[in-house]
Order: structure tokens, then C-alpha cells, then sequence
């Protein structure tokens, strides 16, 4: 038999393998090497990184190939562990309860907000606590087992036939649109599923989760990224979740929540009012957020949200129905309050922490603004990004009687950042991609999914970044956020939803082109297939009805507002 050569970019090793070795065969003989070494793997295997594809175990190799083995504690393995617990679930459902249907609705505290409802006429569903017990038990039961995750490729006639009576209405209608010969399909046992990514091993190596009712449905809890031995921590979140549930309402009262539904509506023509529909659902609610202010009495709105959510175009919109109010709007930016860099406080790794709330000149905004709200006029200064120090221009700021004052920024709902002023003057709104459409009933697209692709369109037109940089510093990005954004969201006196239910057929024509130049010799490669993956799925949609002054407009450009 013939050797290849591989290299294993876990050692840095370059070997001679046999033609049609196994991942799991490498994975096998790489945690016996570090067991010897007295450093044993914390997680196991899970799958890899060949040539920067995501691959199973039961991938062989018959070429030269670059191999990075995955555990959870990786972001392409924890996916992994993530769409594999969901598939156990589906599986769990489907054992229990054969004539119902489970559908996962979004993501929620680290895990995934579910409904299990009955599929066939007659049948009724057990309490909500007995169907939870009776889940999470088969659920356990089949961790136990270790059973394999694994894939086949086939006709795709036979692949519908085998989902058509699994209550599967939203896959299916995927499938039967689909214009292929052959697919892949994937199994647990004797139960079938269409998963959009890479599965683990087994189900024995799925060992972090737990399985909740919440409100009127049922909480699916995925371990921390960061620590995966632990499950992320639970805190309520009413606020998110009543965002969620108007979504799903609207979507249902529109017959749209899967990218089929949305395809077969595009396809009919009806693209422009859909994209009508959209955007003026949008102006309502910043009219209607502009109403709440008002009858708050506050003096000052603070709008916050993570990356590429759409804060500045929010931040003029909400600007322009407050003017409608009769209100004369000032506008602040926390970014002019960065401190000068010798006082930017480090990483442990001694590189500037510009995500951290520390890194603003606290003690002087809250002056500045106690000083504005007494009536005074305060000298603003401007932030020299080149320089990295703050300046004063000129620019100047006083309120009047009718004055209100919207500051943007990331931090804006911090406590820590407006600690000295008076809670009453101030009004806090939290603004992101909070939900999008699903792939189908079991795979749903997550809103940091829709941002990262809002943000690769917007770096390439803004600042002249390829798709490529855009996801090497995303993972910071993200890391940034889920510590210094999320966990003050709900003190939002109102949240809201920045996404567009066709957004991500307009982004397509611009981010396809640019995901398909990320170098396949780069780790980025393996995220970029992955957004591949959901929007080669979806119909284009042409931007020339968007209005100028859509949030769309804020990373495709063409807008009313100068940023």
C-alpha cells in the first residue's frame, strides 16, 4: 500500500502515513503519544481541520494533506459538539414521541430555545414537565450508549422518502427543491437528519448539557466555550426573549421562518415587498421607541450593541424620530473619550485592551455630562485613532430645555460608565441582529452568523479589508463581546431587533464572491465553507429598493447618513 505524507499541525509533525488512514486512527495514536509524554488530552477528539475543511473522524486520506486535530475547546469542534447535541435531541424527540415535532427556534443562553409540538391530528402531547423528563432521560440513555454519528451519500429521492414521514415539513421542502442528483444525509442509529455541518464521533464523546422546560417551550443548555466542562451560566433574559417571541409571531403570522419559505416568496416575484415590509416595520419601531423615551422623561438615550448591529444608523434613526417629537438632538460617541495610550490599560499578552470599559476617560464623561445636564457648556474632545490621543477642536455642546443626548458606543450600558449621573435622566437601548430566518426546522442560522457576514461586506467596502482579515479578528471580536456587551443587555429599557428578513439574499452578492477568495491554506477557510454553506442556499435579492437610510445601507453603502 502506498504512503502519503502528512503533516500534523497539532506537533508540527511531517509523517508517512498508509493510503486511507483515518482522522480517528491519527487521533487514536496522537492522545497515546500524549498520555506517554504525561500529557493527556482534557477533551477528545472530535474531528479536523484537513487542508482547512472541516472533517469528520471517519474521513480517510489518500493525499498529502495538512491535518489540525479539534476537541471542544476548539471553534470548528465546538460546533461540532453543538450540532451534535442538537441532532441527539431530534433523536431523543423522535424516540419519545414519534407523532410529534420538535423544532429549534433560536439560540439563547448559550443553547437553543426549542418547541415540541404535536405532528399528527388526535395525538396530544404529555404535561410539559413529563415531556422534559421523558427527553432528557432518553437523551442521557443514548450518551450512554456511545452511539456513532455518521453520514452517507445518496439519491436524493431516497433521501426524501426517508425524511417525509419524520414531520420534518420545512427539510423536506428543502430537499424537493433542491436540483441534485445525490446528497448527504446523516444518521444516529437507525434515525436520519439533514445536519448543515460536521458531526462528533459519538454520542458517548456529547457529555456537557442539560435539558430545561423555559417559558412555554423547552431550553436545550450547551457547555461554556470557554470553559467546556462547565455549563454556561444561566441568567433570565425576558427582554431577549420577548424579541424572540414577536419574531416568531410575525414569521408565523407571514407564513416566513425558513429560507424556503422566504426562496418561494423572492421566487414569486415578491422581493421589493418583502423588502418594503421589512424596512417599515423598522421605522415603526423606532417611532415607537422614540414615544417611549419621551414619556420616560429622560434627558439622555444610551444605545449600545455588539459588532455590525447596526448602532449608527439605529443612532441617527432614532435621532430623526425624536426631532419629530420636538425634541433638538445632540449626539455623543464614546469613542472620543478613549484614553490617550499611555493610560490604555494591557492584556496579560501586554497589547492595548481597547474592548475594555476601562480604556475610556470615565471620570471625565461623567463630568462632562453632569455639567451639560446642569445647563453648562462643555468643550467636547475628538480621539486621534492615528495619534492615539484625545484632542480638543473646538467643538463645543449645551443643552437647552427642549435638548435631548444620544451617545453610542459599546460600553453605553455598562453601569460602571454613566455611574455619577442620576438614573432618571437616562433611557438605555440595546440594538443587534437578534434573530434571522432558519435553515429548517433543526438548523437555525445564528444572528452572530448574519453580523459576521454584515461585517465582511462593510470591511471590504469601508476599509478595504478581504474576507480574509475580517474572520482572522473576528474571534476576538466575538470573545469581546460576550465579556463586555452581553451580560448588560437586559438592563435595556428596550431592545432592539437590527436584523432584516431579507437581508441575507442581499449580502450574498457582495460576500459570496469575497468568501470564495479566502486562501484554502488559511484556518479561515473552514469558516468561510461554513457561511458558504447556508447562503449558497438562498436567492439573491437586488438592492436597489433598499431605502437610504436602511441599516443595510450602514455596510452596503449609499447612504442618507454620513457615519
Amino acid at each position: 500500500m502506498t504512503d502519503v505524507e502528512i503533516v500534523l499541525a497539532n506537533t508540527g509533525e511531517r509523517k508517512m502515513v498508509p493510503q486511507g488512514t483515518t482522522v480517528a486512527e491519527l487521533a487514536e495514536e496522537y492522545a497515546k503519544q500524549q498520555a506517554e509524554k504525561g500529557e493527556p488530552l482534557r477533551w477528545p477528539v472530535l474531528g479536523a481541520l484537513v487542508n482547512n475543511k472541516v472533517e469528520p473522524l471517519q474521513y480517510r486520506i489518500y493525499n498529502p494533506k495538512n491535518i489540525q486535530l479539534l476537541d471542544i475547546a476548539s471553534r470548528h469542534g465546538f460546533r461540532m459538539y453543538r450540532n451534535s447535541l442538537c441532532f441527539m435531541l431530534y433523536t431523543a424527540v423522535h424516540d419519545c414521541y414519534p407523532k410529534a415535532k420538535m423544532s429549534i427556534d433560536h439560540s439563547l443562553q448559550n443553547g437553543f430555545y426549542c418547541r415540541i409540538e404535536s405532528a399528527v391530528e388526535g395525538f396530544e402531547l404529555p404535561s410539559q414537565m413529563e415531556v422534559c423528563s421523558a427527553v432528557r432521560d432518553r437523551m442521557i440513555a443514548l450518551q450512554e450508549q456511545d452511539i456513532a454519528f455518521s453520514s452517507k451519500t445518496m439519491l436524493l429521492k431516497d433521501a426524501i422518502e426517508l425524511i417525509r414521514p419524520r414531520h420534518m415539513e420545512k427539510t423536506l421542502d428543502i430537499l424537493e427543491h433542491l436540483r441534485q442528483l445525490y446528497i448527504q444525509m446523516n444518521f444516529l442509529g437507525d434515525t436520519v437528519h439533514k445536519i448543515g455541518d460536521k458531526l462528533a464521533p459519538s454520542t458517548g464523546c456529547i457529555t456537557t448539557w442539560d435539558f430545561r422546560t423555559y417559558e412555554d417551550g423547552y431550553l436545550l443548555m450547551c457547555a461554556d466555550p470557554e470553559h467546556p466542562d462547565k455549563l454556561s451560566l444561566y441568567t433570565e433574559t425576558p427582554k431577549l426573549f420577548a424579541i424572540f417571541r414577536e419574531h416568531y409571531q410575525w414569521t408565523k403570522l407571514m407564513h416566513m421562518s425558513t429560507i424556503s419559505d422566504y426562496n418561494r416568496i423572492v421566487y414569486d416575484g415578491g422581493g421589493q415587498d418583502l423588502i418594503l415590509l421589512a424596512e417599515a416595520l423598522h421605522e415603526k419601531k423606532y417611532a415607537e421607541i422614540a414615544d417611549q423615551v419621551r414619556q420616560s422623561g429622560a434627558r439622555m438615550v444610551l444605545l449600545a450593541g455588539p459588532s455590525s448591529s447596526g448602532k449608527t444608523t439605529s443612532c441617527r434613526r432614532l435621532s430623526v424620530q425624536l426631532a419629530v417629537l420636538g425634541y433638538d438632538v445632540n449626539q455623543m460617541s464614546l469613542d472620543d473619550y478613549f484614553l490617550g495610550r499611555d493610560r490604555t490599560p494591557k492584556q496579560a499578552n501586554g497589547e492595548y485592551d481597547f474592548e475594555c470599559v476601562e480604556a475610556l476617560d470615565i471620570p471625565l464623561l461623567n463630568e462632562h455630562l453632569n455639567a451639560l445636564f446642569r445647563g453648562e457648556e462643555v468643550k467636547i474632545p475628538t480621539y486621534d485613532f492615528v495619534k492615539g490621543e484625545p484632542y480638543y477642536s473646538g467643538k463645543t455642546l449645551k443643552l437647552g430645555p427642549r435638548s435631548i443626548l444620544v451617545v453610542e458606543g459599546i460600553h453605553a450600558l455598562n453601569p460602571k460608565l454613566t455611574a455619577e449621573i442620576d438614573e432618571s435622566l437616562k433611557f438605555k437601548v440595546y440594538v443587534s441582529a437578534l434573530t434571522q430566518l432558519s435553515v429548517d426546522d433543526q438548523n437555525i442560522i445564528h444572528g452572530t452568523d448574519n453580523r459576521l457576514v454584515r461585517r465582511i461586506v462593510r470591511d471590504n467596502n469601508f476599509r478595504g479589508w478581504n474576507a480574509y482579515e475580517t474572520l482572522r479578528r473576528w474571534p476576538d471580536v466575538v470573545r469581546g463581546e460576550r465579556k463586555h456587551i452581553f451580560p448588560y443587555q437586559e438592563n435595556a429599557n428596550v431592545m432592539f431587533n437590527s436584523a432584516l428578513l431579507y437581508e441575507l439574499g442581499v449580502l450574498k452578492r457582495y460576500a459570496e464572491p469575497l468568501l470564495k477568495q479566502v486562501p484554502e491554506d488559511s484556518t479561515e477557510y473552514a469558516s468561510a465553507r461554513q457561511l458558504l454553506n447556508f447562503s449558497e442556499l438562498i436567492l439573491p435579492i437586488d438592492d436597489k429598493f433598499i431605502p437610504y437610510n436602511s441599516i443595510m445601507r450602514e455596510f452596503l453603502g449609499g447612504s442618507a447618513f454620513a457615519y
